[in-house]
């Protein structure tokens, strides 16, 4: 798996968080997949915009511009994020947006209740390739048009595998990026047995948690459950301090309100 900067990433996946909640995730998948096409034509764009040294909100009048009415809003609010976010390499910002445009297939795979078909269907169809090495050579032979790869795709899969399979592979075999075929399914792979594995975290707290703030509690979560835990932050007044968190059937209380009950709760015998 190409490495990123964690810290970067988490950003991104953050602001994908928020759109995941009302975004066609089909489309939103497609969209950012087209957006890091894009960064990857176009060198000189790709290197303007991940660029340290250039204002963020110069960065993001460029990329608003130049989406604006292209894409819909939640990949605009992805891609935005990307752009301000702090990469080690130009080439990061397009791998990032592939990976979130991953993400989001995994979702609409879960949604659809069809995150272990997609799984399999990944790990099938790289079996298929290894046995039919006439088959790999015309999906990944660069001088086949990408319509007629998609048609050929099209054929195979149809109807046969889940929509969300249908766009990993097909992203995999139109834009390699620089990948062989099987490198590619298994990176996609890999992000989908993420979704599965990936915790959620209700947090309420009485006022907005900092960027560090969440992300010490993002480690800690992580090093208590041995595995991510994305956080959905509650701003609630009536905790009057302090935070709370839920994470599946575990409980932490830190708020003043919680200790306030559990002294009346003492109280009351």
């Amino acid at each position: 798996m190409r490495g990123l900067s964690r810290t970067a990433l988490t950003e991104v996946e953050e602001r994908f968080n928020t759109a995941a909640a009302t975004a066609d995730l089909g489309a939103l998948a497609e969209e950012l997949f087209a957006v890091a096409d894009l960064f990857d034509r176009e060198h000189g764009l790709r290197r303007g915009l991940s660029d340290p040294s250039r204002p963020a909100g110069q960065k993001e009048s460029v990329l608003r511009s130049l989406l604006q009415g292209k894409v819909g809003d939640a990949a605009l609010e992805i891609a935005v994020g990307a752009v301000k976010a702090k990469w080690s390499k130009a080439g990061d910002l397009p791998d990032a947006l592939e990976r979130i445009g991953v993400m989001s297939a995994a979702a609409e795979a879960e949604s659809d209740r069809r995150l272990d078909d997609v799984e399999d269907e990944l790990f099938r169809f790289g079996r298929i390739l290894a046995a039919n090495p006439e088959l790999r050579r015309a999906l990944s032979d660069p001088a086949i048009p990408a319509e007629r790869k998609r048609d050929l795709l099209a054929a195979l899969l149809g109807r046969k595998a889940a929509p969300s399979t249908v766009r990993l592979v097909t992203q995999a075999v139109v834009h390699p990026r620089g990948r062989s075929l099987e490198t590619a399914l298994e990176e996609f792979g890999w992000i989908v047995a993420r979704a599965r594995e990936r915790l959620v975290g209700v947090v309420r707290s009485a006022v907005p948690l900092t960027q560090q703030q969440k992300q010490r509690l993002a480690a800690w979560l992580r090093a208590t459950y041995g595995r991510d835990v994305h956080l959905n932050v509650e701003v609630d007044p009536e905790v009057l301090g302090g935070f709370s968190v839920r994470v599946g059937d575990d409980y932490i209380d830190t708020t003043i309100a919680g200790r306030i009950e559990e002294v009346r709760r003492r109280l009351a015998g």
